[in-house]
């Protein structure tokens, strides 16, 4: 399809202001909530002390990465639920809840206790609370990630892809990052121990306020606004003609003929690129530590840098994808991956200067976050308006649960923290692998988030 029948094919001029609160809001919303849990992967090996005490340096770490699955898990149960909310009554009212739940059950964790304090009942609440995170991040992937595409220009979604993807990975990334950092210079040494990891917890709360801000001044996206006038329609004339007018629940229809199979086949993408991005920018943290026993305050400037780049290379890569379609960006970036990603990971174990190793961190989570810069509009296009949040949103989810478990996997497969770049490197390549099956089985979507029809009914 031309760009100017794209542009000929979206159902309103929208306000620019409208359209910059829209992908503001999805990008912050998607940033606030990646936030909240970059705050645990910050932590990991402090939380692993207190909560998962082990003898095993590497068992314990394990166990902090489970917990960090165990959220992922219940982000497609959380997705279902906000998602068929956002889907039947509106993004706006879903992606409010979803993200002040989730800042809430952030700061939670800073008021548990830990295993000294209170014995094996520690991991068990940290676990039930991280849980009910896992539900309310799978209602903002829900709602966030359909609203700023929906709203923008067909010439522009796919930078948005990125911006909203990558680029909202990238800066709650880094808000974590200096959040650490900042942590780290209030309580150094045996004090973070006490209460520094308490105290970013505890900022959580921060998304909260600015969701409950940011939020309540947004409208509606056009393409739902449509689908909702065309759907009281509907029902209108159904009474006027005393019929019953029935409609499936967005659920139903997405597990029912062509969607379900459409939903397993974004799977191969989602997965590869969610785990091409926890592997990465998600494991940064503990290999810096581990591996290159990089200082604190060198890690945290390196982290940041890296979350810099992540922003403007899945920005790119999204806006890559308008231009030489979904499919072939996929592909290019899942190539360079299958031979890049354990390069970079074991070049960065012989990195000596904190230039050396800042390099090659950079350019290892760079390469991790374009895969799935474009992915987020891939999956908009994939479904009609009326299911776009619950299919997207567990498209995604689904996908990026799987991923996130592989850090667990990593963990335990390397005996010591000598073996993670090798064991890193074996991982990705499968994934890469993997995902550039995803790439050649998929069609092109390009152009098509306005073709959609406004299914949903019977």
């Amino acid at each position: 399809m031309s760009m100017s029948m794209q542009q000929g094919a979206m159902p309103a001029r929208t306000d620019s202001r409208q359209v910059a609160g829209a992908v503001i809001a999805s990008c912050l919303g998607w940033a606030l909530d990646l936030f909240d849990l970059f705050v645990l992967l910050y932590v990991a090996p402090v939380v692993g002390r207190l909560f998962f005490p082990s003898q095993h340096a590497m068992l314990s770490l394990a166990a902090v990465y489970a917990s960090f699955a165990v959220t992922l898990l219940m982000r497609p149960l959380g997705s279902a639920w906000f998602g068929s909310y956002a889907d039947r009554k509106g993004r706006k009212g879903a992606m409010i809840l979803a993200v002040v739940g989730v800042g809430v059950s952030t700061a939670a964790f800073g008021l548990l206790p830990t295993v000294a304090q209170v014995g094996l009942l520690a991991p068990v609440l940290f676990i039930i609370l991280r849980l009910i995170q896992g539900i309310f991040v799978g209602g903002v992937v829900a709602s966030t990630h359909t609203i700023g595409t929906e709203s923008v220009s067909p010439r522009y979604r796919g930078a948005v892809s990125g911006l909203v993807g990558g680029g909202g990975a990238g800066i709650g990334a880094l808000l974590a990052s200096l959040v650490y950092m900042l942590m780290s210079h209030l309580f150094p040494g045996d004090q973070f121990d006490v209460w520094g990891w308490r105290c970013m917890f505890f900022t959580g709360l921060i998304s909260s306020v600015l969701g409950l801000f940011i939020f309540n001044r947004l409208e509606e996206s056009p393409l739902w606004k449509k689908a909702a006038q065309a759907k009281a329609a509907r029902a209108g004339q159904a009474r006027r003609d005393n019929t019953l007018a029935v409609q499936r629940s967005p659920l139903r229809t997405l597990f029912a003929g062509e969607y379900r199979s459409v939903l397993l086949v974004n799977l191969l993408l989602t997965i590869g690129g969610g785990s091409g991005y926890y592997l990465t920018s998600g494991y940064l943290p503990t290999f810096l530590k581990l591996v290159n026993q990089a200082p604190s305050g060198v890690a945290a400037n390196i982290l940041m840098a890296c979350s810099v780049a992540v922003i403007v290379v899945a920005l790119a890569f999204g806006h890559l994808s308008t231009f030489i379609g979904r499919k072939r960006t996929f592909l290019l970036v899942g190539i360079v991956q299958i031979f890049g990603l354990p390069y970079l990971y074991m070049s960065l174990q012989q990195a000596q200067t904190p230039l050396q190793i800042g390099v090659h961190a950079v350019l290892l989570a760079s390469l991790g976050c374009a895969s799935f810069a474009p992915i987020l509009i891939f999956l908009n296009e994939r479904f009609p308006t009326a299911i776009r949040a619950t299919g997207t949103g567990l498209s995604w989810n689904i996908g990026f649960a799987i991923g996130g478990m592989m850090p667990t996997f990593v963990s335990l497969a390397a005996a010591t923290p000598a073996d993670l770049p090798l064991t890193l490197s074996i991982f990705a390549g499968v994934i890469s692998v993997l995902f550039v099956i995803g790439a050649f089985i998929v069609p092109e979507t390009l152009g098509r988030l306005d073709e959609a029809p406004a299914g949903g009914e019977e």
